[in-house]
């Protein structure tokens, strides 16, 4: 039996595509980890394409994909998307009796979401039985308890549809929670059975398709593979609806894919065969970097906020001409705020957001200002020496509607109601300890000057930022 009294959805392929043990199932995983390498960045990781085949075949690749997942990160929600192998309907089920199970124990199934999805659109719908022996969902599962305990709730969504406008309608309906406080992980493998060199050459160019982020490219490359009648190729992406509801989630904003590891069934030590293989792709899906400075534009971020300072207050520095032939982050439309630290105290922070003027002139004129912050003692030509600096590169302004699609540490926010308005810079929060709540509503009462509760009913805007300092430069 599958479902348990309680109709908890328990383990269905445990002792044969994974061990059935929880301590083998755990020291399997543990070497997998790691042999896995983390990619160095600091973009925020909305989503993981991971492979579903027997762990021996693929375990490699996937927890390639789940260790992308920072450490310590806690999800609201973990959106898992598999298309089922066994059934074929008009949309997707999402299962909504009980939880799922699996050796490591027992992980939470969102039934709130669930219905919530039900009721929003027929794509959706109640069908049980494509969760009962479906491997490719249950196979993520213990990745996701090894990286992250069971402390997350799982929407777990079976595609049974073969119609890529279905697959737009799931998408549409799923945006909602498509935010960076939930991870979607799909769960797909690349081509099966061709020859091994015909894999990697396949596989290569679905996962190119892929990573441009958009449907119709990965549609046309699914097409071309089938054209090319390779040896025994009986589909180049077996979860491709997954895949393309994905797609549409992404398309057309600010999203990076990147490839993470690639290997097929050929290369299992014991059990690899090179002329019938499956082959398997871990990629992570990103939110694009907000700005690309370089360390030699950050030295120049610096000099020039320096000299502009040294020479109002009458050091004899000439102003350096900007070389135009140079693709500069300085000659980009940005905002800028400048904080001048004195022997490590704080005695000026100003600044603005983007408007016709370039970082360039943003930062020369506010680091003028910054120097006479009516807030502090007016920086005098003998402190100087013990000056030290940080430039915070804004992003352009962006307009929310629910204070959910604002990330506490990662955005800025700037509320407006009328004339009045305020900011608070993310990096706020990393000296202040402050909750989402404390946040927006000391920036709306001290800064906006609308009182506590006013941010509820003013215009919310988030951006980013990027800082640039002197001690970061000394130490890189």
């Amino acid at each position: 039996m599958i479902f348990n009294k309680n109709k908890n959805r328990e383990p269905a392929v445990s002792g044969q595509f994974y061990p059935s043990s929880a301590s083998d199932l755990r020291g399997e995983l543990e070497d997998f980890f790691n042999k896995a390498v983390t990619v160095k960045t600091s973009q925020t990781l909305r989503a993981l394409i991971s492979p579903h085949a027997g762990y021996i075949f693929s375990g490699e690749v996937a927890a390639a994909a789940f260790k992308q997942i920072p450490a310590n990160k806690s999800y609201q929600n973990i959106f898992v998307l598999a298309s089922s192998h066994r059934y074929s309907f008009g949309g997707a089920a999402v299962y909504t009796e009980g939880n799922y199970e699996t050796p490591l124990g027992e992980i939470t199934v969102n039934k709130k979401i669930g219905k919530q999805l039900l009721a929003s659109s027929p794509v959706f719908s109640e069908h049980d039985e494509s969760h009962l022996y479906e491997h490719s969902l249950e196979v993520q599962l213990p990745f996701l308890q090894y990286r992250l305990g069971n402390d997350f709730t799982l929407v777990p969504i079976i595609l049974g549809t073969h119609s890529a406008g279905i697959c737009k309608k799931l998408a549409k309906a799923l945006r909602p929670y498509f935010t960076p406080e939930n991870l979607f992980v799909i769960s797909t493998d690349f081509s099966h059975y061709p020859s091994y060199e015909n894999a990697k050459l396949t596989d290569l160019l679905t996962a190119d398709a892929i990573c441009k982020n958009k449907p119709k490219k990965l549609l046309k490359a699914l097409e071309k593979n089938k054209a090319k009648k390779i040896g025994h190729l009986a589909t180049s992406l077996c979860g491709w609806t997954s895949v393309l509801t994905l797609l549409y989630l992404t398309k057309k904003k600010d999203f990076e894919y990147k490839k993470l590891a690639y290997k097929n069934s050929g290369d299992s030590q014991l059990y690899g065969e090179k002329d019938r293989v499956v082959g398997y792709w871990a990629i992570g899906v990103y939110e694009k970097a907000v700005f690309e400075i370089s360390r030699s534009e950050k030295q120049e971020i610096l000099q020039l906020a320096r000299n502009s300072i040294a020479r109002f207050l009458g050091e004899d520095i000439k102003e350096k001409r900007p070389d135009k032939s140079n693709d500069s982050i300085l000659d980009q439309k940005a905002g800028a705020f400048i904080s001048i630290y004195i022997n490590n105290e704080l005695r000026g922070c100003i600044g603005g957001f983007a408007g016709k003027k370039t970082l360039r002139e943003m930062i020369k004129r506010f680091a003028v200002s910054a120097t006479n912050d009516q807030r502090f003692d007016p920086i005098q030509p003998y402190e100087l020496d013990n000056m030290t600096l940080e430039v915070s590169v804004l992003t352009p302004l962006k307009k929310i509607k629910s204070i959910d699609e604002f990330e506490l540490g990662k955005h800025g926010i700037y509320i407006k109601s009328g004339l009045n308005s305020g900011t608070f810079l993310p990096q706020v929060v990393e000296k202040t300890g402050w909750s989402k709540e404390e946040f927006l509503g000391r920036c709306a009462k001290n800064k906006a000057g609308i009182g506590w509760d006013g941010w509820k009913t003013a215009e919310l805007y988030t951006y980013e930022v990027v800082i640039v300092k002197d001690d970061q430069e000394k130490t890189s």
